[in-house]
Order: C-alpha cells, then structure tokens, then sequence
C-alpha cells in the first residue's frame, strides 16, 4: 500500500485483556505519531467490557486501514485479525495464522524446534508442582510478562498455589527450565532483523515490573555481544518468524548463553510502542524514528484472505 491508499487509518488500542494499560499507552503513543504525520487518523479504544461491541466500534469509525495496537487475549492471538479479516479492513502485524500460533507459547515452540531452532526445555506440571526446581512458570497465552514467575523450591509453588491461579491446568500454564545468558530482543522488520537489544533487569528477572517501571532496566543497544554472535541471533530471528509465517514488525525474544546457541523464548507478533519499549530502540539505533517506524509498520497492512478488491472501509 502506498500511502494515499490508506485512507483513514484507526489505532486500535485497549481492550479488555490483562495488557489494556500498556495498549492504550502503545495506541496513543502511534495515533500521535501518525497525526503529526499528516495522516487522517482515529484512535479507537476498543472497551474493556464489550468485546461483542468490537465490530461496531471500529465500524463506526469509518477507517479504511487497521493500525493494530492491542496487546495479549482477543488483540494479538488472531481474534482481532480474523474480524478484521471478515469486515474487510487491511490491518498491521501478523495474520491470523501466525498471531494465534505465537500466542500460544508451547505450540510456537514445537514449530521453532521443528526448524532446528532451539528453545527452553518444557518441565511437566502436576498438582503437586514442577518435575524440578528451580523453574520458570508462565501463563501459555499471555504476553508482557504477566504471570512470569520464577519458583526456586516446592515451597514457593506452594505460596503461588493459594493464589487461586489454577496452576494445576497445563493447558493454561508452562513450565521452562533456566537458561542463563545475555537476555536480548531482536525485532525483525520487513523481515529484517534490526540490531539486538540487551536487556539487563537490577531485579535478574525481566518480568512485569522490570518491563514498564522506569529506571529499573538498562538497555545496550547493540547487545554487549561479539559482532558475529550479533549477526547470528539476527539470523536466527529472521528465520524464527519465516517458520511462523509473521509479518510487519515481530520480536524475538532470546537468551545467548555463554559460548552457545541462543534459545528463542517466544515471539511477540504485536511489540510495545511505549517509551520503554524494544522495537522503537532498535529502530533508532538504526536510524529510524518513531514516526518513521510506525509509517513502515503501516505500510505492510494487509489482508490475509484477500477475497475482494474493496479496501474502502467498514464492513463486508
């Protein structure tokens, strides 16, 4: 698309997932952007009760094009895509396929190990705990860290356990064994890798906390990694998201141990656009500003299923 062809563009942001916050901190963040920009834009928040009202929401709105800025259950595991998808409207990121394949951490994982990519090894859960300690636990369908929790004996699982968090269903959560190493993020735009970003948590743990509190994270753009470890992570990215078929601006989420291959921890199809986000640090350090990147963020929105030539807007 070029963009003339835009037309009105919506930002859609909120929701109603653990991760509203941060969306309507990415949403407004690209919906300013995209206005000082010069492009007709709206910001649409999507509320936080009545995901059955979606379609008349953004319907109401009137846009040609999809900005997506939805985070976690409903925004970035296909759903918004496939009724974006029937209503007709181009939208940004990945498609449906590949955004509920990402979403779901264990299947991601089987895909990439598939691809002779390497990952964290899975510890089996049962009602009386981990196989092993210490462990990693996670919800198997969530993002920005939520519910990331790193369990060092029985009796931490323990304390977790009275939290009603029905840890017990491995459906709904996993178990990871450590890998330690330099913690890095390598986005990947336009299906080329930009430069790895280091993250180094004061707590050890880049959890919720150490994403979105301010100061409590140092960032190394480039990684403090050896040039050639740096182009193979970049590799490695870059096929990471070929084999789950991700398009527009995923990231990669990886440790680099010592000496070693680096494990792909998961891929984020829909990365934060805040001010402490990942992607738009990498983009500097490539010499693309945040206008810029969301501009070539917009420029891949697309349909999956392109059954029609009409783009111009609302629904089907």
């Amino acid at each position: 698309m070029t963009q003339a062809s835009y037309g009105r563009v919506g930002v859609l942001m909120g929701g109603n997932s653990a991760e509203r916050d941060i969306s309507l901190k990415s949403g407004n963040a690209v919906f300013a952007a995209m206005q000082s920009a010069g492009l007709d834009v709206v910001a649409i928040n999507l509320t936080s009760q009545t995901s059955s009202q979606w379609a008349l929401e953004i319907q109401h709105a009137d846009i040609q094009t999809a900005f997506i800025a939805l985070h976690g259950t409903l925004g970035e595991d296909g759903c918004i895509q496939g009724l974006l998808e029937i209503m007709n409207i181009p939208y940004t990121g990945s498609g449906v396929t590949a955004s509920a394949l990402c979403m779901h951490k264990l299947l991601c994982k089987q895909v990439l190990r598939q691809t002779g990519l390497q990952t964290p090894i899975d510890i089996k859960i049962t009602a009386e705990g981990p196989a092993r300690y210490p462990v990693f636990i996670k919800p198997v369908a969530e993002g920005s860290s939520i519910g990331l929790h790193h369990l060092h004996s029985a009796s931490d699982w323990q304390a977790l356990a009275m939290q009603n968090l029905a840890l017990h269903d491995s459906s709904q959560w996993m178990a990871e064994l450590p890998v330690h190493g330099v913690e890095i993020a390598v986005s990947v735009l336009q299906g080329k890798a930009l430069m790895p970003v280091e993250v180094a948590p004061n707590s050890g743990v880049y959890d919720y906390a150490s994403k979105y509190t301010s100061g409590a994270t140092a960032y190394f753009c480039p990684a403090r990694l050896p040039a050639e470890t740096l182009r193979h992570c970049m590799q490695r990215a870059e096929q990471a998201v070929r084999a789950c078929g991700c398009s527009g601006a995923p990231r990669v989420d990886m440790i680099v141990p010592s000496g070693g291959e680096p494990m792909i921890l998961e891929i984020n199809t829909i990365p934060g656009m805040t001010e402490t986000s990942l992607l738009p640090k990498a983009a500097a350090s490539a010499g693309i500003d945040f206008s810029t990147l969301c501009l070539r963020m917009l420029e891949s929105a697309r349909l999956q299923h392109c059954t029609t030539t009409n783009n111009k807007g609302g629904a089907a």
